[in-house]
């Protein structure tokens, strides 16, 4: 990553959408292509809504690599820098994007792709938290997970020995800030796309049908 501006840097993590390989747990109700299909969906929901933020500094992380033309195709699209996800787990990875990231930005926003509920203003309100002091802060899900992360530093303790994809990510991490002294801000609770009743509530929502909540 390269500085783009001397302001927030917003990080996008996503998975190529391949069949099989991305939102398994909708297969058996929309298909593996259904599944990767709505993914992809996602993917660009997501960076719509972080370039409807005023931060100019976009990346899309990818994995397995860069050379996917999805995701190829979604950094033209949305004006947004291409790199590779490191290897690791999920803290692993997370952890090396910041590293880069603040190298350059002295405030960086992580977030996934699951969440469509979540909008520019949250993004907004994120690195508000940071301008005003926080040294984290954080979009809750209803999954005891977190869909937004901020920095304004990093530890390599915040993302150690964390259970990536269970309920108590975001307990777990509450201890570690503590453990570090850090101060951090939680945000408005919002609810991920993983399970077929997520689904239902997504279809229910309408959230997939405009970009009205994207502003």
């Amino acid at each position: 990553m390269t500085a783009a501006d001397a302001g927030t840097a917003v990080v996008v993590f996503a998975r190529a959408p391949e069949p099989g390989a991305v939102k398994t747990r909708l297969a058996p109700l929309l298909g593996p292509k259904g599944a990767a299909a709505l993914h992809a969906r996602l993917v660009k929901r997501t960076l719509a809504t972080a370039r409807a933020t005023a931060f100019r500094s976009i990346w899309l992380y990818g994995t397995p690599g860069t050379d996917d033309a999805f995701l190829r195709l979604c950094a033209a699209q949305f004006r947004a820098g291409l790199a590779a996800q490191a290897g690791g787990d999920l803290g692993a990875r997370m952890l090396a994007a910041f590293a880069s990231a603040l190298a350059d930005h002295p405030r960086v926003l992580l977030l996934g792709t699951d969440c469509p509920a979540l909008t520019a203003r949250h993004l907004r309100d994120a690195d508000r938290a940071l301008r005003d002091g926080a040294d984290a802060s954080f979009i809750p899900c209803e999954d005891g997970g977190y869909a937004l992360i901020g920095l304004a530093r990093v530890d390599a303790r915040l993302f150690d020995g964390i259970a990536w994809g269970g309920e108590t990510v975001m307990s777990e991490t509450r201890s570690r800030l503590r453990e570090l002294g850090w101060s951090w801000r939680e945000l408005e609770t919002l609810w991920d796309v993983d399970r077929p009743e997520d689904y239902q509530r997504l279809l229910a929502s309408g959230l997939l049908d405009g970009h009205h909540a994207t502003v």
